[in-house]
């Protein structure tokens, strides 16, 4: 952040308000004069390194949410809204927004929301009950970091540690001895497309066997979750106040899975491991007993007050290009909440390669740049159907130098340049480009013919 002008008047001005203070008073905390952290507050003057030391010092926060606290998610998050048909003919330049933003930031955020409830894209509104999408809007109000829910896992899982180094089997003797549960794993012919089952009358939990050892531990560990911290569950999933109870079991089933991940890797111990060893994916897998699909939905969860991990994204996207999984955390990254994504990601690429890691410098049009790290998966599938998924996972290249995968990668060097899809994107000439940019006039020159990227009726 130091090496940008950082403009943050209004997450400035909203922490001081949660603190109480008024502009002299917190001025005077920061060893600031007031007319100078007025200025601040206007986006008149950009935040300094010395003053977000500062800020960082006195009051409890991470100095990236900064950031991540822009109106609207900043700049480029304005521009994807503004690139909308409706907005085609008023031609909003890169430099309006920037006015905008500085000028009136609460009406900037407030426009934002607006548009986002709305659906955005006004040629496919948003379907009456979106369930899965009021999910994943709640799951990122919270950055996908449950603090409580961390802290309860923590508790569980040390208890686990003094009955044995198995984790699975400690889980199964505590579900056995203090909830009266057995564990059974059953044939699929039996348990056909279902991989856990509770039976309460026969007080069994049933495992289809084709549950690999990772598998089984998650869901016995995810069954425990569901008992013994019910309490911290219920208190979250009410809190989001969803109208549906379809909405709020899709919450409470995430929730389950974040606590049944927190008991198989705790926090503090999966934190040290992490920093301990570069964040080696393979070491992190093998040491914890994971996959690598939930080691990477684990590392957007590192978001403990004074405990900080890496900001990671997370993205899952099947073979058709569908998304099916994201998770933003706090990386605020525009690649997993955008609809678009660029072909010249990799993520699109790994799915003939099963089991190989593949990382990837990207850059963004707005001059971001990520180290991205993508992996395809095959989940077991039923009547010879196999499933495949490409998972992305993503840090920003400034905050990846410590990255074990990171070695021999100049990450201030080349960058494959990457849009959020031909529709937001603006590059000129790229080869790759399948649709005209929204909000561009399209030029028809009879007498000559670009590159291929560029012809886009008839050939």
């Amino acid at each position: 952040m130091a090496e940008r002008k950082l403009l943050a008047g209004q997450p400035v001005r909203r922490l001081r308000r949660q603190a109480g203070l008024t502009q002299a008073a917190m001025a005077e905390m920061l060893g600031v004069s007031p007319s100078y952290l007025n200025l601040v507050e206007r986006n008149h003057r950009p935040l300094s390194t010395t003053l977000l030391v500062r800020l960082a010092e006195k009051f409890d926060f991470d100095p990236r949410t900064l950031a991540d606290g822009e109106p609207g998610g900043g700049t480029a998050a304005m521009r994807r809204r503004l690139a909308d048909p409706l907005f085609a003919d008023l031609e909003i330049d890169r430099g309006e927004v920037d006015e905008w933003l500085a000028a009136a930031p609460g009406g900037a955020e407030a426009f934002a929301r607006l548009f986002d409830q709305a659906g955005g894209d006004h040629a496919a509104p948003l379907p009456a009950s979106d369930p899965m999408g009021e999910v994943q809007r709640e799951v990122e109000r919270w950055r996908n970091h449950f603090a409580d829910l961390d802290a309860g896992a923590e508790v569980l899982a040390d208890e686990l540690r003094l009955v044995g180094a198995d984790l699975y089997g400690a889980i199964v003797e505590r579900l056995r001895v203090k909830h009266g549960l057995s564990i059974r794993v059953l044939p699929v012919d039996v348990m056909s497309d279902v991989v856990r089952r509770i039976d309460l009358h026969a007080r069994q939990l049933q495992l289809s066997e084709t549950l690999d050892a990772a598998g089984r531990t998650f869901a016995v560990a995810y069954q425990l979750a569901a008992i013994e911290m019910r309490g911290e569950i219920e208190a979250v999933a009410r809190g989001a106040g969803f109208a549906e109870r379809t909405a709020e079991r899709l919450f409470r089933r995430h929730l389950s899975s974040y606590a049944a991940a927190a008991i198989v890797m705790p926090y503090a111990r999966f934190l040290r491991a992490c920093e301990a060893s570069g964040y080696d994916l393979d070491l992190l897998g093998h040491r914890f007993g994971v996959g690598f699909e939930p080691l990477a939905h684990r590392l957007t969860t590192l978001q403990r007050v004074g405990a900080r991990g890496l900001a990671f994204f997370m993205i899952r996207i099947d073979p058709a290009g569908q998304v099916s999984k994201r998770h933003a955390g706090a990386s605020g990254a525009a690649m997993v909440t955008a609809e678009g994504r660029c072909p010249l990601w990799r993520v699109h690429h790994v799915g003939a390669r099963p089991g190989e890691t593949v990382a990837q410098l990207v850059e963004l049009e707005d001059g971001a740049r990520w180290l991205t790290i993508q992996r395809a998966v095959s989940p077991r599938g039923w009547g010879g159907v196999e499933g495949r998924f490409a998972i992305g996972l993503g840090v920003a290249a400034a905050q990846a130098g410590s990255l074990a995968i990171a070695r021999g990668i100049d990450l201030g060097g080349r960058a494959t340049p990457i849009g959020l899809g031909c529709r937001a994107c603006h590059r000129p000439a790229c080869r790759q480009r399948s649709h005209p940019p929204i909000g561009r006039a399209l030029i028809v020159n009879e007498r000559e013919r670009h590159v291929p990227a560029l012809h886009f009726v008839g050939d």
